[in-house]
């Protein structure tokens, strides 16, 4: 782990944001003066995750990283059995409740195109969602709350879950789940950068706040022939396009306007010469849904709309349709939990009401078995944001902060309302 890099200082990192903010609760037993002491090296560890990204599903080098940081803070963290996530336990009083808070921890495949010393060492991988913040952001929480365990101040349990893998299918949360990391838990929370709201203000939302996604991938296959004849085999190409470009349309059309259903396709092919009718083709891409029944009747939908379009052209149809996962739906107690956090760590000013989001989140499969939520983190830098999943996204690293004092503070009265 690079520990040689100093506190950044100006607009990047302005002190103002290592201590509680106007209107706030300072943290208890001069928490917020350990953090402080702390930032250099959590800004350090953030810029070399950024510097050294990985996959979804390869996240070792990460996960050893994070065990290492947990281990020097007197836990004991634990590998998933891939070893390329941890959970940890932050034991407080025995006889307190079991409270979760989740970090993911996998890169894009993305080539870095930003212009800073942390860029991404890694040809075609980069950090473009924020995970090295989130992991970054949990690391801090860890450090703190262990301090006030072993002071004897913290009521209950608080388990660290760094989960991998959830930018693929299937999702990094399931291995979590089935390696007990839910077991015991009543409530998890977790964080998600959010380039749209500034430095300072956290998105909450009752209710769903991402949409269901799933992917789907359309095969075509054909005789193939010369592009001089094409009466005598099957067109893959024309089909092909038809595909595209119909299929959307024609899915949104058969569920209610209020769905938010939205089927795009990110990749198509078709062929390798001018002149050749190919004999196969291919197109995927995601499918999003903003309500839970219409993510029930999708695959049925999609399958029977592209076998209806492609029918006509005489091409074989292969569909493969798998199932991502479904909306996060925000329990509204735990939203009221996040509130009294964020009112505590950032004043009354640093709520802000957010919308459902079309984006996915494999939180969702967390909230399918314990009540919990999801909050938006602002990263918002100076200038013209730029939007999640691009090769030049990057955050603002006074959120690191924020962060930390916010998930803290949740911990605490999560914790307290439990019990």
């Amino acid at each position: 782990m690079t520990s040689a890099l100093t506190l950044p200082t100006g607009n990047q990192l302005a002190s103002s944001w290592l201590t509680a903010p106007s209107g706030s609760e300072p943290l208890p037993f001069e928490l917020d003066h350990l953090l402080h002491l702390r930032m250099p090296g959590l800004i350090a560890t953030r810029r070399h995750l950024h510097s050294h990204p990985e996959l979804s599903g390869e996240e070792f080098e990460t996960a050893a990283l994070i065990a290492r940081a947990l281990s020097l803070a007197g836990l004991r963290p634990r590998m998933l059995p891939k070893g390329n996530g941890v959970i940890c336990d932050i034991d407080g009083r025995p006889d307190g409740p079991v409270i979760a808070l989740r970090a993911d921890i996998d890169a894009l495949p993305l080539t870095d195109s930003k212009d800073v010393s942390y860029r991404s060492t890694v040809d075609g991988v980069c950090h473009a969602c924020g995970h090295d913040v989130h992991t970054t952001v949990m690391l801090g929480v860890g450090m703190l709350l262990a301090q006030l365990a072993d002071l004897g101040e913290l009521p209950g349990r608080v388990r660290l879950i760094f989960q991998p893998a959830e930018e693929i299918l299937p999702c990094g949360s399931l291995e979590v789940i089935e390696a007990g990391g839910l077991d015991d838990v009543v409530q998890i929370f977790a964080l998600h950068c959010d380039p749209n709201l500034p430095v300072g203000q956290i998105g909450l939302r009752v209710g769903p706040i991402t949409a269901a996604a799933d992917n789907v991938t359309v095969r075509l296959t054909g005789p193939g022939g010369h592009t001089a004849r094409p009466h005598l085999t099957v067109d893959l190409v024309d089909a092909l396009g038809r595909l595209i470009t119909e299929v959307p349309a024609l899915v949104s059309r058969r569920v209610p306007a209020n769905s938010g259903l939205l089927l795009v396709f990110g990749h198509a092919s078709a062929g390798t010469r001018y002149n050749v009718i190919p004999s196969e083709a291919s197109a995927s891409g995601t499918l999003r849904v903003m309500d839970r029944d219409t993510w029930e009747l999708a695959p049925k939908i999609v399958s029977q709309v592209v076998r209806d379009v492609v029918a006509p052209t005489g091409a074989t149809v292969d569909l493969e349709y798998l199932r991502g996962r479904p909306p996060v739906c925000n329990d509204s107690r735990a939203i009221g939990v996040l509130t009294a956090a964020t009112t505590a760590a950032l004043g009354p000013e640093g709520v802000a009401e957010t919308p459902q989001s079309m984006g996915g989140e494999d939180f969702s499969w967390y909230l399918e078995y314990v009540p919990g939520a999801l909050a938006r983190l602002g990263v918002g830098r100076s200038g013209p944001n730029v939007d999640l999943h691009r090769a030049s996204f990057d955050a603002d690293e006074r959120a690191i902060p924020v962060g930390v004092r916010l998930m803290v503070q949740t911990a605490l009265r999560a914790l307290a309302a439990a019990r």
